[in-house]
């Protein structure tokens, strides 16, 4: 009923027993051949499974959520793991923040906008006012100067640099390809150097950089947009702009120009959206504006250092560098001649100083506004003691600057749309430091431009390289 056994069992067939054939010799002889329904199976199921990744993975690289999310992880743990919210106390914390710590400290105390240096000195329009009031709301919090709030603000500071991930791409996608959007993103959300900022200083920076982003993809979308709304939310983005770093105010008019030029070309109405937006921009800077003048008796919009840091560049021992010596809380006597003469009339001195220095040799002027033009671009000389990290960073650096010229040179001659108005911000946003003196931290503004054009390039070499290959 079972049927016969197989020959290698049957009875009288001790041959085969005692010496049983191979595996493959029996699967040969009965026609079977689970090894190839086997790999065929797992072949299949490998393709699945790596099909199934292959799609969460174009899911999450084109996902502006997962980038966030990725980039800020990132950033948070970096500050964990380097306990980079642990700022040194020898300087009477002047390292957590330096000018705008110590406003918020002393808004914290209720002391008001002053102070900007540490002892009392009255009150102050060295800083705009944003983001030392964000410093003084966390200090009111989780305490002044302490680690919780060191934390809070380099987590905020994060959330900032995490979110530019999103502008990034959408202006990517928008003035060149997605491939360049998805690389120019992902470059900002893992890059170390870009994390340095937001996890390791106490600053505008990394708010800043959100703020012209945002700012840039939306004067390159103005073209598209018919109703009122978007130029309320773009004198609203420069509003706060101005109120966080007045130096971002330098690219406005390349921007409202531009927006204005290419709705004409369009044949699109903007005269309308321009003064709506000239009044929520003035509607935000008012209220500061009517603070200074109350409290110094004259107007200064919304600042008042650049005298003072117009001399920190030019005088006696001049290189293109920040003569750091000549600062307050570096020098006992400036300190003193602030305390004594007053904030105003001792920015007035120092812009007097400065400009007599530049007024004595126009020449020298001209060639140190060169060096300050190198060493905003390849970095600035560092101190001898790193002398070969010095050289790498500044290496990198260069290496940046070189892509992103390089990569807008070419969306020029391409005329890709917007490549003009990524020229205007590079101009616009950093001729001053060609006249005061640069800085790294000044570059991070306007690095996620610089992130997009050179990943552009790169993107276009790789595929000029393949289709030589495929050729």
């Amino acid at each position: 009923m079972w049927g016969q056994p197989p020959p290698a069992v049957r009875p009288g067939n001790a041959r085969l027993l005692s010496h049983p054939p191979s595996c493959s010799r029996i699967f040969r002889e009965l026609q079977i051949e689970p090894s190839m329904e086997s790999r065929s199976a797992a072949a299949l199921g490998g393709e699945h499974a790596s099909g199934r990744l292959l799609d969460t993975w174009a899911r999450i690289r084109t996902s502006t959520f997962w980038l966030v999310v990725i980039a800020l992880f990132l950033r948070v743990g970096w500050i964990i793991i380097g306990h980079t919210y642990k700022f040194k106390s020898a300087d009477n914390n002047f390292g957590f923040g330096w000018e705008m710590g110590r406003i918020g400290a002393a808004l914290a105390s209720g002391r008001g906008f002053s102070n900007p240096f540490g002892p009392p000195t009255g009150p102050t329009a060295w800083e705009p006012p944003l983001y030392p009031y964000l410093v003084a709301g966390v200090f009111n919090v989780f305490g002044i100067y302490s680690k919780a709030s060191a934390f809070v603000l380099l987590t905020i500071n994060s959330v900032f640099s995490a979110l530019t991930c999103i502008p990034i791409f959408l202006t990517g996608r928008r003035v060149f390809s997605e491939k360049v959007a998805v690389g120019a993103a992902w470059t900002w959300a893992l890059l170390p150097y870009v994390m340095f900022w937001c996890t390791k200083w106490v600053w505008e920076t990394s708010l800043s950089a959100l703020l012209v982003a945002v700012i840039f993809w939306m004067t390159l979308t103005l073209e598209d947009r018919d109703r009122l709304m978007p130029w309320v939310e773009f004198g609203l983005l420069w509003g706060l702009a101005a109120l966080t770093s007045t130096s971002l105010l330098s690219s406005l008019p390349a921007s409202g120009l531009w927006a204005w030029y290419h709705r004409a070309k369009r044949h699109k109405p903007s005269l309308a959206g321009v003064v709506l937006a000239s009044v929520v921009f003035s509607a935000c800077i008012t209220p500061w504006l009517v603070r200074n003048y109350q409290v110094f008796g004259k107007l200064i919009f919304i600042r008042d250092n650049f005298g003072a840091e117009l001399r920190l560049g030019n005088g006696e021992g001049a290189d293109g560098t920040w003569m750091e010596y000549l600062h307050p809380t570096q020098d006992v006597y400036a300190m003193r001649q602030y305390q004594s003469m007053g904030e105003l009339t001792y920015i007035a001195m120092r812009k007097q100083q400065a400009l007599d220095y530049i007024r004595a040799d126009y020449g020298r002027f001209l060639a140190l506004c060169l060096k300050r033009f190198v060493y905003f671009w390849a970095g600035a000389p560092r101190p001898a003691q790193n002398w070969w990290s010095a050289q790498l960073k500044n290496s990198l650096f260069l290496a940046s600057s070189v892509l992103m010229f390089w990569g807008l040179g070419r969306a020029l001659r391409q005329r890709r749309p917007g490549a003009r108005l990524f020229f205007w911000l590079i101009v616009s946003y950093t001729a001053i430091y060609y006249v005061v003196f640069p800085n790294p931290r000044y570059r991070h503004p306007i690095e996620p431009e610089i992130t997009i054009l050179a990943v552009y390039l790169v993107t276009e070499a790789r595929g000029k390289k393949s289709g030589a290959s495929l050729s």
